[in-house]
Parts: C-alpha cells; sequence; structure tokens
C-alpha cells in the first residue's frame, strides 16, 4: 500500500510542478507581451473595457508595494526570501496528498518564481492588470501574482475544508 500512496504523492507533485511551470511561461509570456509589443514605442495606458487598462508599473516592493525600495540590494532580499518560500512549498507539495492541494501550491510557486525572475532582470516586478471601478483603482498586478493569490486562497479553502473530506 505504501508503494500506491507514494506513486500517487509522486504524481501529485508533478501535476503541482507543473501547475507551476505553466504559471511561469504564462507570467513571463505576457510579461514579454506587455514590455515588447504592447507598451512600445513608449509606456502608456491601454483602455481595454471601461473597468480594465492595460498599464505599466514597476513594483519594487512585494505584495501591493509593500516594502518598495530603491536601494540596489532590495531586489535580491526580496529574491532571497521568495526562493525561501519557494523551498518550503516544494518539501509541502512532495507531502500533498490531494490534486487541489497540489494546485493550490503550484500556482504560488510558480507565481513565485515568475515575480523572482524579473527581479534579476529588472530589479523590479512588472505589473500591467490594471482593473478600476469609478476613478479608483485596484493595485496593478500580473499573471504570476494572480497565480500567487488564487493559490494562497485554494491554500485557505483546502485549510478549512479539508478536514471534512477526510473525515
Amino acid at each position: 500500500m505504501s508503494s500506491l500512496s507514494t506513486s500517487g504523492s509522486r504524481g501529485y507533485t508533478v501535476f503541482g510542478l507543473s501547475v507551476a511551470a505553466l504559471v511561469v511561461v504564462l507570467d513571463q509570456l505576457t510579461k514579454w507581451w506587455i514590455l515588447d509589443v504592447v507598451m512600445q514605442p513608449y509606456p502608456r495606458v491601454v483602455e481595454v473595457t471601461p473597468f480594465f487598462n492595460l498599464v505599466l508599473a514597476w513594483n519594487t516592493g512585494v505584495s501591493f508595494g509593500t516594502f518598495g525600495s530603491s536601494h540596489a540590494w532590495m531586489p535580491y532580499v526580496l529574491a532571497a526570501v521568495a526562493f525561501a518560500i519557494v523551498v518550503a512549498l516544494l518539501l509541502w507539495l512532495r507531502q500533498a496528498d490531494r490534486r487541489y492541494l497540489a494546485l493550490a501550491l503550484g500556482m504560488v510557486i510558480g507565481g513565485a518564481i515568475g515575480n523572482v525572475i524579473d527581479r534579476f532582470l529588472y530589479g523590479a516586478v512588472a505589473d500591467f492588470l490594471d482593473f478600476h471601478i469609478g476613478g479608483w483603482h485596484f493595485w496593478a498586478f500580473n499573471v504570476a501574482d494572480s497565480g500567487i493569490s488564487v493559490g494562497v486562497a485554494l491554500l485557505v479553502l483546502d485549510g478549512l475544508f479539508a478536514g471534512r473530506e477526510k473525515s
């Protein structure tokens, strides 16, 4: 029986890593498209709908610009923190016993890696999705941020309801 649970757990790990890879690829492709196609020859606001724009904003901090700094070493500090979190999440992913959990962890891992790539390439994270209502704009974000946010929400839901599934 232990070999069955090991192969199932391995399957969830592969699934989670596949989700992470997909998030990284989508994130980097969309950032390339925004930086090299949409925002050329100069950054501007592209109105897509009455409530959604494409913009270019550079985030030197973490979520919603928290801990933003122009210090040259800050991207490396934030990348190191993200790397430590990714390692911890990878260890958790190896123990995942449900596809839902592997999906959530993969989304967070992929999002963190996508933003770390930006920190090394640009010294900041490229954000470009701008949702707004009237004059109020939500913080600009990207595909990696979406993966992190949705993944964390799924982890919270999993934590709230997983015990019910098992019992």
